[in-house]
Formats: structure tokens, sequence, C-alpha cells
């Protein structure tokens, strides 16, 4: 058998599986998250087979050690090793987590790493499973992954200005382009919500509601017309 070359193996990257599917007879097809590699595809051989152990370690939301070799799109994992500490998303907040995961793999390219993107991700799974209110941690998320991708503006200044947002001022947002004047016809968002989201702040609940608002446009125009699976599961939940 022919060896790997260095260049072409990769061990011990922190990750996480964003899904997987039955690949092939008796192997898995596995997205996955991972730090300093970002999205990736990798093949688990015989991972569905019944003394496979690799099966058991691809879940969801757990923290893992990745190794996997070879060029191209589609990597062969060949290690893999659980690092968590045990604890587990349930209830609303693994319904939230697997709304993350879609995100991600309908929005983030396979190959480029977002290493910033990949510790707000860690940070909203521990806020998840620690109970935090959901909605905030969705919405820092979101504007985190928009911000990442270059598709969500700063929100303190005008576009394409130094103005800062004034809190008691209502601005519209123009796609692509940022913060802008309030249409006459439009109610716009409080400038206080703007300077909110770009802090992270979500106490106030008039910024919680138009954050929401905002980022349901946004998202809406990048995802464009096929649904999110998850997305009618989180509106029963009044969550997105």
């Amino acid at each position: 058998m022919q060896s790997v070359a260095m260049a072409d193996r990769i061990d011990n990257e922190p990750g996480y599986v964003l899904h997987s599917r039955p690949y092939k007879e008796t192997s898995l097809l596995v997205e996955a998250f991972t730090r300093r590699h970002g999205r990736i595809s990798l093949m688990a051989r015989g991972a569905r087979r019944a003394h496979s152990s690799l099966k058991a370690r691809l879940l969801p939301f757990q923290a893992l050690s990745l190794s996997w070799f070879g060029k191209g799109s589609l990597h062969t994992l060949h290690d893999v090793e659980w690092q968590g500490d045990g604890r587990s998303l349930a209830g609303a907040g693994l319904m939230c987590g697997f709304y993350l995961n879609e995100l991600l793999m309908r929005l983030l390219p396979p190959g480029d790493a977002h290493e910033a993107l990949y510790d707000r991700y860690l940070a909203a799974l521990r806020e998840l499973t620690d109970g935090e209110e959901i909605e905030p941690v969705l919405r820092r998320f979101e504007l985190a992954l928009l911000t990442e991708l270059g598709y969500a503006q700063t929100l303190s200044h005008l576009a394409g200005s130094a103005e800062p947002v004034e809190p008691d001022i209502r601005y519209g947002y123009a796609l692509d382009i940022g913060v802008v004047a309030a249409g006459p016809h439009e109610p716009g968002y409080a400038g206080q919500t703007l300077l909110d989201m770009a802090a992270g702040d979500y106490s106030d609940p008039r910024t919680l509601a138009e954050s929401k608002l905002l980022m349901r446009r946004l998202l809406a125009h990048y995802l464009g017309e096929q649904p999110l699976a998850t997305r009618q599961l989180l509106i029963d939940l009044q969550k997105i």
C-alpha cells in the first residue's frame, strides 16, 4: 500500500460532527466543522459495521479529535477520539444545536478556516448546554456567522462613513450595504438595537425583538428559497 505523504495527513484536529449519512454499503459520510480546516467531508470506512466503534463516537455536539488523510474534497477518516466532558444538549437546546449545524452546512464554504466562528460555535453549545436563554445565543451565533462570511456589515456606523449610530434614532438596513437612514415608510430598527447587537447584548426586550426581525431578513436573503429543515421546529418554539 502506498504511504500517505505527511502533507496529506492531518492528526488530532479539534472538531465537531455537523451531519452524517450512510455512504456505500458499510461507511458513513461525515460533515465536520474543524478549528483549522473549516468544514470538511470525511469518509468513515466501515463505520456502519456491527463491530465498528466509529459510529458511536461520530455524534453531533461532542468535542472530538479527528485524524484523516487524502487530497481533494473527500478525505478518509482514520481515527476519532472523544474529547467531551460528558454533558450533552437536550430538549429545546438540542433543536437549537441542530439549527446551528444546519446553518453551517448551508452557508459555510468547505475548506475555509474560521477559528473565531469555531470559538463562537463552542460558546453557543456551552450556553445551550448550561440552559441559558436561547434567543440571545442564536442571535449572537447568527450574526457571528454572517459577519465571518462577509455578509453582515458593521452595525455601529452608517454604511460607508465614520458617522456613528445614535441610540435614539431609527435606521434602515440595506442588504450588502449596511446601516442607512430609515425610509419614510419603513419601521426600521432602533439605533440602540443595532449598538446592542454589535456588543452582543440582548438584555433589552426591544433589542431581542428587533434583532430577530433583522436576522430573519438577512438569513432569508442569503439562504435563498430552500428553507431550513430545523426552521419550523424553532418557529414553533418561538425562538427564531
